[in-house]
């Protein structure tokens, strides 16, 4: 993905340390941005050795926020060891951003820990997806707002297709095929406001709920037959490419 004219200027030069990724997250990533909708930027960054063993340690997290020609920017960005502890638990969001293919930098330690992904995927990783959908569902009853509402069928529908197949898909678009009919109608209504309301033709809310709770049923039913294993298998590749990062 192209950022808009001199965004990845302005990150390198107020960012402090060298990356090793950036990828965009978000509501680009998900297939369905609007006009105004923000750009998230994700990624991991390399402290330097002397701010790991020394008695001033640099930054686990670094977040940077502005506004660029009118388009909210923001960027976080995790410490490599951070961001590998992150993969070791049933994250779905550090997944999504590592196997994003909206890539903004890349590098050999990128396609590294990409290459490792499927020895760290796990059926736990399902109770990710279920507690997000639980919590934007929520917010779309309170809101009635289209964006809530898709990121509840987003995350159903990606982390179904995670047990299913171990694969990290998180674009709703290419998704669709295994949600309700109307998925299709929301988004295009979705990329036409950032926070538009849910439109008058759209279906009501008892169905709205039947549907969700079926998604919800059935991720459970594919977490509960899943063949991804317990724990992650490449736990110990994973420390061996910290330390060979931090010492080279």
């Amino acid at each position: 993905m192209r950022l808009p004219e001199g965004m990845a200027g302005r990150l390198a030069a107020d960012h402090p340390y060298p990356r090793a990724f950036l990828t965009v997250s978000g509501a680009h990533l998900y297939g369905f941005p609007s006009r105004d909708s923000d750009v998230d930027l994700r990624g991991v960054h390399l402290l330097p050795l002397e701010e790991i063993v020394g008695l001033e340690t640099g930054e686990e997290t670094v977040t940077l926020m502005w506004d660029h020609a009118g388009v909210e920017a923001d960027a976080v960005t995790h410490d490599l060891a951070k961001f590998c502890t992150l993969l070791l638990r049933r994250n779905g969001y550090v997944l999504e951003q590592l196997m994003s293919p909206l890539v903004v930098a890349t590098s050999p330690v990128h396609a590294e820990l990409k290459s490792l992904v499927p020895g760290l995927v796990t059926f736990h990783h399902a109770h990710h997806y279920l507690g997000f959908a639980r919590s934007q569902w929520k917010l779309f009853e309170r809101s009635r707002e289209i964006k809530p509402l898709l990121y509840t069928f987003r995350v159903l529908l990606t982390g179904v297709h995670l047990m299913r197949t171990g694969e990290v898909e998180a674009d709703l678009t290419r998704l669709a095929g295994d949600g309700p009919s109307y998925l299709p109608d929301l988004i295009e209504a979705k990329r036409a406001a950032e926070h538009g309301a849910l439109p008058g033709d759209a279906p009501d809310a008892s169905r709205l709920q039947e549907d969700i709770a079926a998604l919800t049923v059935l991720l459970e039913a594919e977490r509960d037959r899943s063949a991804l294993p317990e724990a992650p298998a490449n736990r110990r590749a994973l420390h061996d490419l910290v330390v060979r990062v931090r010492l080279g």
